[in-house]
């Protein structure tokens, strides 16, 4: 129960530090918030102008802006209005994020969800969990419409909350923020719904009661990102999880150590490192993970430049330790000016700790950030074998956040002010493609990549 409600602790986390945020905001307030977020990101940003050009972002802003017509608006109303700004960057590291502090009062005030939970399989939204009163509605029919309006009109009005790349990884955000909870964001409460359901080629329309958010929903939901530090083997295999890589380093690389410890005492022929449902993190992290597999020294990436500016430098003296050689240089260059970070290579572990069988790494569209580009830096280097599907965030991308808040509603930004070029220098905007294709029903109770892989593994 107590992990159900770190669920929601999760989603406030953006807006805590900020104390309890004023509930209402002038018209005027709001306005001034939007215009400093769109200077902002064109003065920070490290390419505002790569998905979209400046005509187009400019059009979006004064469509925004002359859209704001109420004299007050609620957090929930202002963070919505941000949203729709910065998402037409279509940078998935560029964003403001999911309503928490909003959702929080919603939900302990009573609030109701949509009763079923979704995926997207080849882009058809598949039900996956059903949390009804009407157990006629099976894990893998497809959803078709939501009182009297279709997937693809739905989706168009989600959409627009959601920073991405691409269709595929605002997709894949979806599933990782939930259908219900951004149905209730972008649609507002509901105790009913009629919905079109396709089973077997059958259509269907049910009449759903809304479920409680906390005890119908919370208290039930996994949520997406759940890579927990992990070991455990199968025959001559070994399965490792290493966790995000985030948090308490020396923890992390102590149970990197045990594990290949063990690893090695056990002899195993192959091992899997699950990078699926991983939220990334910092290269250190994972670079320390890599040497243990690596037979050489190696980068996580090609290239690693960032842009400063005045904005950012402001940001920096207000929020970082400024004799750290990664804030100084930001510092220390001139605006506007793009740079090269150099980092020197990292060392393999030595010979006798080092793993030498067969290594397999899985990857999902849940795969994020720093995870994606070190399963692209895997792939690259020819340090193992990728297996799964396409990672929703590119290997090489527009990353390297910085946050700021804006001044009156205190709404937290994230903006890109990096960029990364994987291993083998490819700027091709896709995902990490997998060397062995395993489709992920994600969300359902089957671990198919996992299991695909053992399949694989028993023919060899």
């Amino acid at each position: 129960m107590k992990s159900k409600y770190l669920t929601l602790l999760f989603l406030l986390v953006p807006y805590l530090f900020f104390g309890q945020l004023r509930p209402k905001f002038s018209k005027k307030e709001v306005l001034e918030d939007l215009k400093t977020l769109q200077e902002s990101l064109e003065e920070a940003h490290y390419n505002l102008y790569a998905y979209i050009t400046e005509q187009e972002f400019n059009a979006r802003y004064l469509q925004i802006k002359e859209g704001v017509q109420k004299d007050s608006l609620d957090l929930l109303e202002t963070t919505t209005i941000l949203q729709q700004l910065i998402s037409v960057v279509n940078n998935g590291h560029t964003e403001i994020g999911f309503p928490g502090q909003s959702y929080g009062a919603y939900a302990y005030a009573g609030g109701t969800l949509f009763p079923l939970e979704i995926a997207f399989e080849y882009n058809i939204p598949l039900i996956r969990k059903n949390w009804s009163d009407n157990d006629s509605i099976k894990v893998g029919d497809k959803i078709l419409r939501i009182n009297g309006m279709s997937m693809a009109e739905i989706l168009s009005k989600i959409y627009p909350q959601i920073s991405a790349e691409r269709p595929y990884f605002k997709n894949a955000k979806i599933e990782l923020y939930s259908f219900p909870r951004l149905y209730w964001q972008v649609f507002g409460r509901h105790d009913q719904f009629e919905v079109e359901i396709q089973s077997k080629g059958k259509n269907t329309t049910y009449s759903l009661k809304a479920v409680d958010l906390i005890n119908g929903y919370e208290m039930k939901r996994n949520e997406v990102l759940n890579a927990t530090m992990t070991l455990w083997f199968k025959g001559q295999t070994a399965y490792l999880n290493p966790g995000n890589f985030s948090g308490d380093e020396p923890k992390f690389k102590q149970f990197i150590d045990s594990s290949f410890a063990e690893i090695h005492s056990k002899k195993s022929e192959n091992l899997i490192i699950d990078l699926r449902n991983n939220g990334g993190g910092d290269n250190a992290f994972s670079d320390y993970l890599v040497s243990y597999i690596a037979d050489r020294p190696f980068q996580w990436h090609s290239s690693f430049t960032l842009k400063t500016s005045a904005f950012l430098k402001e940001q920096v003296r207000q929020n970082n330790d400024t004799t750290a050689v990664y804030w100084k240089q930001i510092l220390d260059h001139k605006d506007g000016e793009v740079y090269d970070y150099h980092f020197d290579d990292y060392p393999q572990q030595p010979i006798a700790k080092r793993y030498k069988g067969k290594v397999y790494v899985l990857i999902n569209r849940q795969s994020h950030s720093q995870s994606a580009v070190t399963a692209a830096q895997i792939q690259d280097y020819g340090f193992g074998t990728l297996v799964g599907e396409e990672t929703g965030d590119y290997p090489s991308l527009y990353a390297s956040q910085f946050q700021y808040q804006l001044p009156h509603t205190g709404i937290s930004v994230s903006v890109s002010k990096g960029k990364i070029v994987r291993v083998n220098g490819s700027t091709q905007e896709e995902g990490v493609i997998p060397d062995i294709f395993i489709k992920d029903h994600l969300l359902d109770e089957d671990d198919e990549i996992l299991d695909g892989l053992f399949k694989h593994l028993r023919t060899e």
